[in-house]
């Protein structure tokens, strides 16, 4: 069953991703959708690849949202990174420790598979269970791509769904088209979900992930 996702009123938001472009990718349209609402976007690597830098700062204004970039190795061979390494650096970039929403990558990642978005997502749930980050919601990206069997998509079983406003999903597209230049043809273009999807936990007491 699909669902509203929509927040009423002004609230302040902490989106924490991996790469520029997966804000937009997984959360643009709902950023899009709630303009009253004061967004912070921690993007954790490439801040040394001037040319992502440079459209992760471009996409920020398109997203009417402020943020900041980090620098952890993103290289081809995806070495991991230490918990404490990750955590460290999101406590040295966040702006604040208390934030209503929280919103960042599935502990599974939202496709078969990426290291850095699941490191991400266990680094965020550490952080929220040693009360270092207080928020009165935490959401979770909730895609899946059937084992790489097709493009990711919202789960349906388990998360709040929110099939986008055409002209929201449209203004999403043309943030990863002609701001980050992603061609029609390419696996983000043909990626990004007309309906959004979320994990929300109101209780943090239901963080009961076992890694």
């Amino acid at each position: 069953m699909l669902n509203n996702i929509i927040q009423a009123g002004s609230k302040n938001v902490a989106i924490i991703v991996a790469h520029p472009d997966d804000e937009t990718l997984w959360a643009g349209g709902t950023i899009l959708d709630n303009p009253t609402w004061n967004c912070f976007i921690l993007c954790l690597c490439r801040k040394s690849d001037h040319e992502r830098a440079a459209k992760f700062s471009k996409a920020l204004g398109k997203l009417s949202a402020n943020g900041i970039m980090g620098d952890l190795d993103d290289g081809p061979f995806q070495t991991p990174l230490s918990h404490h390494e990750v955590e460290d650096t999101i406590l040295e970039l966040l702006p604040s420790m208390h934030f209503d929403i929280l919103i960042t990558h599935n502990l599974a990642g939202e496709y078969t598979r990426h290291l850095r978005h699941e490191e991400v997502s266990k680094a965020v749930v550490n952080l929220l269970r040693s009360g270092k980050i207080l928020v009165n919601e935490f959401w979770t990206f909730a895609y899946e791509d059937g084992n790489k069997r097709y493009y990711p998509k919202a789960m349906e079983k388990g998360a709040s769904c929110y099939t986008l406003p055409e002209a929201i999903w449209k203004e999403k597209y043309d943030i990863i088209t002609k701001t980050y230049g992603f061609r029609s043809n390419s696996w983000e273009a043909r990626t990004t979900p007309r309906i959004e999807a979320f994990i929300k936990f109101a209780d943090l007491s239901d963080l009961k992930f076992n890694f």
